[in-house]
């Protein structure tokens, strides 16, 4: 992986927790995180006449990536709105990495070199750490891990889609463009069809945060899609959870969560994660 990449993925994954930090103080989450899906979309647009259309196996990977972010959307939504942030966001991004390693080798016949696949392993080992928090999985409860770790296999199924569709694509831009769209009518589709016509008056209120989030998801994840037609799918998926880094900090500063060495030490042990992705 180039510097350049590298670099670049660490900016989407600050741009990642941030938004992530942004819906866990709204209200509705579900509200909240369908209506930066349709922020993402509206950002999105004005690129539209400058990009290429897709063609053939481009459509397939569009349409099951844009069905496999309802399912995240809707099971993130959940785990925050039963979890803490420095909990419930490190367990669901943290186990995300393993089943798109292991997803890119059996699917797309991927193979990680040793060193990454100890920085994936190192990174999923702190992500599991910052979970427990010392107090144990219990502390966090049965459904938060049961909505987070459904969440982490919405993640991994995006993951590959979106790194297998951006290559098929006649640019990782077309390809980001269009997603972008067609994830924003879509994310507001379900949300009206799963909670009734009544959510639209939830949303209102919160249009400018959540448009906020959904520029700085479309410029996060953006960046990583492009980043896998440069690299290996689960390295730049695993290196995109270095967030979790900048997701603890903003769980402490913003929301009041407790900082312990428990914490820290995972945070070291992501730290290392990171670097051995960067000398792999």
């Amino acid at each position: 992986m180039s510097a350049a990449v590298f670099f670049a993925v660490l900016l989407a994954a600050a741009m990642h927790a941030t938004w992530n930090a942004l819906l866990k103080v709204r209200l509705d989450r579900f509200a909240a995180i369908s209506l930066m899906g349709f922020g993402m979309g509206v950002v999105s647009l004005p690129f539209l006449p400058f990009v290429a259309m897709p063609t053939g196996i481009t459509w397939f990977w569009l349409g099951l990536s844009s069905a496999l972010h309802i399912g995240y959307n809707y099971f993130l939504a959940r785990a925050y709105e039963t979890g803490e942030l420095g909990q419930a966001y490190p367990l669901a991004r943290g186990t995300a990495p393993l089943f798109t390693t292991l997803g890119g080798l059996v699917l797309i016949g991927e193979v990680p070199g040793k060193i990454a696949v100890l920085g994936i392993l190192l990174l999923c080992a702190g992500t599991f750490l910052m979970s427990m928090r010392g107090g144990g999985m219990n502390a966090l409860g049965r459904r938060p891990v049961i909505y987070a770790l459904a969440t982490s296999v919405f993640i991994a199924g995006y993951t590959l889609a979106d790194g297998s569709g951006a290559r098929s694509a006649a640019t990782a831009a077309s390809y980001i463009v269009w997603l972008f769209v067609i994830e924003g009518i879509t994310a507001i589709a379900a949300c009206i069809l799963v909670r009734g016509t009544r959510v639209i008056r939830v949303m209102v209120p919160e249009w400018k945060v959540c448009l906020v989030s959904g520029l700085l998801s479309a410029s996060g994840y953006g960046i990583v899609i492009w980043a896998m037609t440069k690299a290996p799918i689960a390295t730049v998926a695993a290196l995109r959870e270095s967030s979790i880094l900048f997701a603890m900090v903003l769980s402490v500063v913003m929301l009041g969560e407790s900082m312990t060495r428990w914490r820290a030490a995972a945070a070291l042990l992501i730290v290392g994660g990171v670097v051995a992705l960067r000398l792999g």
